[in-house]
């Protein structure tokens, strides 16, 4: 009965002791995503409050603040998303996966060429009508452009390709950063994994799985020897 008590409370206190971990590992990566565009924000309005700012720059700067603003908030709703209970149902509209993605495409390839990073499309995607949830996919190629961005902060490259099966619409991305090292394939979408990166919630990719098994779709990363970091997810293709 006693050795039954210790060993119970042994698994407690180890139990407790990981979830702390956890949650240290957690705050870390948030308060260290929250306090770069804070710092942005605070130095960009510093600048922008002398008196002899242009108004050109301060224009630019208001520009600038925005975005950072709109990166915390990006990052809050990613939290709030990852921890929600999952009873709300993703809703689904039909549209042109084409379209979508042309339009997506844009903006980020102006916002990855301040880093001197290149989107190339290798063929056009299909233009078959999906059920998206447009917010939902959008905030998982984000997420990937992101990651391949910051696997390259000497710039480089960033492939898209598409695929059709009667069963599908594939998407594939491609950096030429280092890659992803093959043991830790099976575990990059897991919460709270930052393998490669110095900093970051590790909820991002755990994110991407989850919003696109929302669209009764799946996603998976591979590795080639001499290739960057390759993912892929695939959504369903109509009836």
């Amino acid at each position: 009965h006693r050795l039954r008590e210790f060993n119970s409370q042994y698994l407690n206190e180890v139990v407790q002791s990981e979830r702390l971990a956890v949650l240290g590992r957690f705050a870390r990566g948030v308060v260290h995503d929250l306090k770069n565009p804070l710092n942005i924000i605070g130095l960009t309005a510093e600048l922008a409050g002398r008196p002899d700012a242009t108004p050109q720059f301060r224009a630019e700067a208001q520009e600038r603040i925005c975005q950072q603003v709109e990166r915390i908030s990006s990052l809050v709703s990613e939290i709030l998303y990852f921890t929600q209970s999952g009873s709300e149902k993703m809703v689904l509209t039909p549209m042109n996966f084409a379209a979508f993605i042309g339009k997506l495409l844009a903006e980020l390839q102006q916002e990855s060429e301040t880093r001197s990073v290149k989107i190339e499309v290798e063929g056009a995607p299909p233009p078959v009508m999906l059920m998206l949830n447009s917010k939902g996919l959008s905030r998982v190629l984000i997420n990937l452009v992101q990651n391949a961005t910051d696997a390259m902060p000497n710039g480089g490259k960033i492939f898209f390709r598409f695929g059709q099966t009667p069963r599908e619409v594939v998407t594939e991305i491609e950096d030429t950063g280092p890659g992803i090292a093959p043991e830790i394939l099976d575990r990059l979408f897991q919460a709270f994994a930052t393998y490669g990166k110095e900093h970051g919630t590790g909820l991002g990719l755990s994110i991407c799985k989850k919003i696109v098994e929302d669209h009764g779709g799946r996603i998976w990363a591979r590795h080639e020897p001499g290739h960057g970091a390759i993912l892929a997810f695939a959504i369903p293709a109509p009836k």
